[in-house]
């Protein structure tokens, strides 16, 4: 069920968890700690992991926050209670200043990015994949942190599929590198290949935000996890990020 957690200490924690795909209640392809509920998968299991997750966090499921994500810049700003579980909200990133409150991200081959100034008492959470990436996701969440009083926001960068599985075609790598010239790079066959992972960590470099984990698992590569690259008919594994007085 959770794949790696890990807690940045300061006036708050910030408390990170990593889910994997096992441990839930989903059958067939999305066996079985599938999160998403726009995947095809029975609507009734994937509350049943959400609910699962938000025990094994010790958070309560009124106060895990999911959105609809859509490859965009959006920033959902969770700030009262009437904002949470807003899953029909269109946004690519969370931020908030609630304790307790749970920020979830889910990916199947793009990058979770999550973020915490324990200072300020500040969170969010970042899908990026390769549009996100390109369009600016993750300086849009920084500068929504920034505002809401963040100032030393430190992030670990999950999960996501490696730029030796990530292959396409010359002109779409250009094109991003064009944008972000750390993204270009080369697959296992020595073909044209995105590193979203890496131009992600360039973005936040650039930002001033300090790296405190960056995974080196492989989605394509890991069965413990879910990839859309490895299998197109497939669940979501989450990044959640909350603050703990």
């Amino acid at each position: 069920m959770l794949y790696s957690r890990f807690v940045v200490p300061g006036r708050v924690s910030a408390h990170i968890a990593f889910t994997d795909r096992h441990g839930g209640y989903s059958s067939g392809d999305f066996s079985s700690f599938n999160l998403a509920g726009h995947v095809g998968d029975d609507e009734s299991m994937v509350g049943a992991n959400r609910a699962a997750l938000a025990q094994v966090l010790g958070l309560s499921a009124e106060r895990l926050s999911f959105v609809s994500q859509v490859h965009g810049t959006g920033v959902h700003v969770v700030g009262a209670a009437e904002h949470l579980r807003a899953s029909a909200v269109e946004a690519d990133a969370q931020v908030t200043t609630l304790t307790g409150v749970g920020l979830a991200i889910m990916v199947a081959d793009c990058t979770p990015i999550l973020l915490a100034d324990t200072e300020a008492g500040v969170i969010g959470a970042v899908h990026a994949g390769r549009p996100g990436l390109a369009a600016g996701v993750v300086p849009a969440a920084l500068a929504q942190m920034r505002r809401a009083g963040a100032g030393d926001i430190r992030a670990v960068i999950g999960p996501s599929v490696c730029p030796r599985c990530y292959e396409v075609p010359a002109e779409l790598r250009d094109e991003v590198a064009a944008i972000e010239p750390v993204a270009a790079s080369v697959s296992v066959s020595g073909t044209p290949a995105i590193d979203v992972a890496g131009a992600v960590a360039e973005q936040l470099s650039r930002e001033g935000v300090g790296i405190e984990h960056f995974s080196r698992t492989c989605t394509r590569e890991s069965d413990d996890l879910f990839s859309y690259r490895r299998q197109q008919r497939t669940g979501r594994f989450a990044g959640v990020v909350w603050l703990q007085g």
